[in-house]
């Protein structure tokens, strides 16, 4: 529902049910007791207060991220893989929910993966696919083949794509 059918309707909502309740002033005909009670009784509702709340981007990934968590959960013999990205780095961990515990991880801050490629601008396609590949070489060092893709609540597309791709072609399963 966009935001101008709810005014809309707010607003004929308000103006059907306020044109039938409210009379007009009362002929002067009428005595001065009796005038001020239907002056009163005769008083317009001010409309309803609407309050428009502003979201963000990322109230609204997180909120994502929360309807996916309820149904993604990492267990011993499946762990949960995790993607966070910022604009500067790209993180990515491998989660086993029922202990609490982060089985392994990768991400832009390691040596091995920013030493080739320059991350000062940010992480591209290329060094996604990279930390693909060392998250997947982490995993099948620790003896874990099949994972649960978390995306974070970003959309899988551009670096998350290109990130469980690359982990997909070295050996996890997911």
């Amino acid at each position: 529902m966009t935001m101008s059918m709810s005014m809309s309707s707010v607003l004929q909502s308000c103006s059907s049910s306020s044109s039938s309740s409210w009379v007009g002033p009362k002929s002067s005909s009428s005595s001065s007791s009796s005038s001020s009670v239907a002056m009163i009784a005769n008083h317009r509702p001010s409309p309803p207060l609407i309050i428009i709340e502003a979201r963000t981007r990322r109230e609204d990934r997180e909120a994502r991220h929360a309807r996916i968590r309820k149904k993604v959960e990492g267990t011993p013999e499946r762990p949960r893989l995790c993607v966070f990205r910022s604009n500067k780095h790209m993180y990515v961990q491998v989660i086993d929910d029922t202990k609490m515990h982060t089985l392994a991880s990768a991400s832009t801050m390691q040596k091995p993966v920013s030493q080739d490629l320059d991350c000062s601008a940010g992480p591209t396609i290329e060094i996604a696919k990279r930390i693909g590949e060392a998250i997947a070489k982490s995993c099948l060092d620790k003896g874990i083949t099949m994972v649960a893709f978390d995306r974070g609540g970003y959309l899988y597309h551009g670096r998350i794509q290109a990130l469980a791709d690359a982990a997909r072609e070295h050996g996890l399963q997911f």
